[in-house]
């Protein structure tokens, strides 16, 4: 095979690709650079990073009940996310809700686009109201193009089964008349009836801009609360975490990165050096699209970034993998790196299609974190498929043109010795449900005495206290002197600190406090900073994850589970492939349970995310070695159970350095950033890293045994065991 570069244009490839490193680190570096200090040209970061706009509501309804409250939230939860997939909504004392939306530091601006929530009614001709805001389930701003070629601008409405009857009964009473929508009293729209709509879905037209459908969508969507809202106050509230975090992050993302890159560079030479340009260039890459496409970046966010890092080199692992066997097996370099990109190819597509379906799943169902994971996974997917099929082969190809061409630069494919993993699937098997059972029953103790899991402020509310200093603190300064007197009251670590800007005032969260708990925290503060007792406020918060929340979460991760199975189904033709690899799926996320239960590690918004990574990096290794079973099975007639056996065998070894390369790498990272980061993102990393050490035992110890079972056993193509 000739290499389609000679030196000439291999040595002006190797220039343009400098040149585009340096100019994508270039720009790079000013978007960090500016990050965090409000610059214009900078990611958008989180609450916990930057700080936001903090709005708090009064419910104006007299007595209202803990199902309208619980509506109203997860309402308002889905408006803002149009906002920050991370802004948080959170029922305060017994009465109000409060809106954290990070990101922003205009509270009046926010104010006046979001709307004042108030009531909402469409009413008949005579100004009787037959239906209101809680019977709308969505409204959404669109335009079309008429018949004449002209923009049509419409607003798409879709009802409530209730709602879509009340609207079909008097929409086929009124055709011809106007049925006004009024918004607090102020008719905002005042359609025309042209036909009967009973489908459950109707559209305002004749609407003359966009921004006029944007706003009249928006008015509806805030007036379809279950409550009236009346704004309490608007406060810009600072960093949670402060500049550390994210230096420490940054610094932690810079050693990980090169420790990588030599790795890739010791263990696989001139292909390694190659992949750690593409590595480069991916990273440079993720943080420009995050920039360009407005990603708001949160700590459990970097933490992701940084896990996408160390997983951007499986697909080079796995194309290095397969240039080295062809080397073994007598073909000349430039034909095995060729037909090393070409036999990966399927490998790559379906463990990363497998997990962007996945991302698609989440970012379509799921709310607030889910939402923001999905986006940044989906962007770490396809950027590493890019840069690993497109820009690792130019680099290799460019190198192999200028010289580098002998196989002492590429080295051979060595197999372990042969492993037989099969047979001890017993063990394996005794030694997951140990594990998993363990977890199991640590919960059940945890949960006779209290909660299953260490539920943190963000699945459980708590007590939030403000309390107003005479001077201003940092970030640092709050986290050394003043949450160590609050976790010697409360005898909880899980303590959530926020600046109100332009004041002195600071915000602790905490567990929920009883009467004398709260006494006691107020007289600590007294004694030691001299604060007025009388300016001390304490109220009871909510969960910023609401029950809707999780129930989102958890019906967008079945969703996307299915979809999964579905797809490695039609991929592998094989029903049995697509149920063992959910079953290491599921085998993992017991395992990390286990994690969180026995070692008490919080669980907060980051567990989400924590899950979401491990199902992703799971159902990518298992799939590697899948695809590995299905070419060997492709080239031998299986007779007998042993010949089942022997292939299965044969390709967890085959497979077994790329599982350990690229585990390594990914664990480099996370593990750096354990050592490096802040208390919350040490709490993130550690289940991380026992996720990945399971992801890699299920895939190589569990995955293919249970596929061997089921092969043996169950279906038609089952195979009889050798006589």
């Amino acid at each position: 095979m000739k290499n389609k570069f000679n030196k000439g244009r291999g040595t002006a490839m190797l220039l343009v690709i400098a040149l585009v490193l340096g100019g994508l680190a270039y720009f790079a570096s000013i978007i960090l650079s500016s990050t965090g200090i409000g610059e214009d040209m900078s990611i958008k970061l989180g609450l916990d990073l930057a700080g936001g706009v903090s709005i708090t509501y009064q419910v104006e309804d007299k007595n209202p009940t803990a199902e309208q409250l619980s509506d109203t939230i997860y309402k308002l939860q889905k408006r803002v996310e149009g906002y920050s997939t991370e802004a948080v909504v959170y029922q305060e004392g017994g009465d109000r809700i409060t809106v954290e939306i990070p990101g922003v530091t205009d509270a009046n601006a926010i104010l006046e686009e979001l709307g004042k929530p108030g009531s909402l009614e469409f009413q008949t001709p005579d100004g009787e109201t037959f239906m209101t805001g809680d019977m709308i389930v969505s409204a959404q701003a669109g335009s079309y193009k008429n018949e004449m070629g002209n923009n049509e601008f419409v607003v798409d409405l879709t009802f409530t089964d209730e709602g879509a009857a009340a609207f079909a009964e008097m929409t086929s009473a009124n055709i011809g008349n106007r049925l006004p929508i009024v918004y607090d009293e102020q008719v905002i729209s005042d359609p025309i009836v042209e036909a009967a709509i009973t489908g459950g879905n109707a559209q305002i037209t004749k609407i003359g801009s966009y921004e006029e459908a944007e706003r009249l969508a928006s008015n509806i969507r805030i007036g379809s609360l279950s409550l009236q809202l009346s704004e309490l106050r608007s406060n810009v509230v600072g960093a949670q975490l402060g500049s550390a975090a994210i230096s420490t992050s940054l610094k932690a993302a810079a050693i990980g990165l090169v420790i990588v890159m030599l790795f890739m560079m010791i263990v696989y030479f001139i292909p390694g050096v190659a992949a750690s340009v593409a590595l480069a260039i991916y990273t440079c890459m993720v943080i420009a699209t995050l920039y360009l496409f407005e990603v708001t970046l949160t700590l459990p966010g970097i933490a992701g970034i940084i896990l996408s890092i160390g997983m951007a080199v499986d697909a080079n692992v796995i194309i290095f993998a397969r240039i080295r066997e062809e080397i073994a097996g007598g073909k000349a370099v430039a034909s095995a790196m060729d037909i090393g990109f070409k036999k990966a190819l399927s490998a790559i597509i379906d463990g990363n299609v497998t997990t962007l379906i996945a991302a698609a799943v989440l970012f379509m169902l799921g709310s607030g974190t889910v939402k923001g994971f999905a986006s940044t996974l989906a962007i770490g997917i396809i950027l590493s498929m890019f840069t690993a099929l497109v820009i690792t082969r130019v680099i290799l190809n460019a190198l192999f043109a200028v010289g580098f061409r002998e196989e002492r630069y590429f080295g051979k494919g060595k197999e372990f010795g042969a492993f037989n993993l099969i047979d001890r699937r017993i063990l394996f098997f005794g030694i997951s449900l140990a594990v998993i059972a363990a977890g199991l029953i640590t919960m059940g103790m945890n949960a006779s005495g209290g909660n299953a899991l260490n539920y943190s402020l963000d699945f459980v509310g708590g007590t939030s206290t403000t309390m107003p200093f005479e001077e201003s603190y940092t970030v640092e300064q709050i986290d050394e002197e003043m949450v160590p007197l609050v976790e010697g009251v409360t005898g909880d670590s899980n303590v959530q600190t926020t600046q109100v800007q332009g004041t002195n005032q600071i915000i602790f969260k905490t567990r929920t406090l009883s009467l004398a708990e709260r006494e006691e925290l107020n007289q600590v503060f007294i004694d030691k900073y001299g604060i007025n007792q009388d300016e001390i406020q304490s109220e009871s918060i909510s969960s910023a994850v609401s029950s809707e929340m999780r129930a989102d979460a958890v019906k967008a991760v079945i969703i996307a589970v299915i979809c999964m199975l579905i797809y490695i189904w039609f991929r592998f033709s094989d029903a049995r492939f697509a149920v063992s690899a959910i079953l290491a799926l599921v085998h993992d996320v017991l395992v990390v349970l286990t994690c969180y239960a026995v070692l008490r590690i919080s669980v907060g918004s980051t567990f989400i995310a924590c899950m979401l990574t491990i199902i992703g990096y799971s159902i990518n290794d298992t799939i590697v070695i899948f695809d590995r079973i299905r070419e060997n099975l492709s080239a031998k007639k299986v007779k007998d159970a042993q010949a089942l056996k022997d292939i299965a065998n044969k390709s967890l070894t085959q497979t077994l350095s790329r599982t350990i390369n690229t585990s390594i790498t990914t664990f480099v990272m996370v593990f750096v950033l354990w050592l490096l980061g802040v208390t919350s993102i040490r709490d993130f990393a550690l289940p991380l890293m026992v996720g990945l050490i399971s992801g890699s035992y299920s895939s190589v110890c569990v995955a293919t045994q249970l596929w061997f079972e089921f092969k043996r056993k169950i279906g038609k193509n089952k195979i009889a065991d050798a006589a």
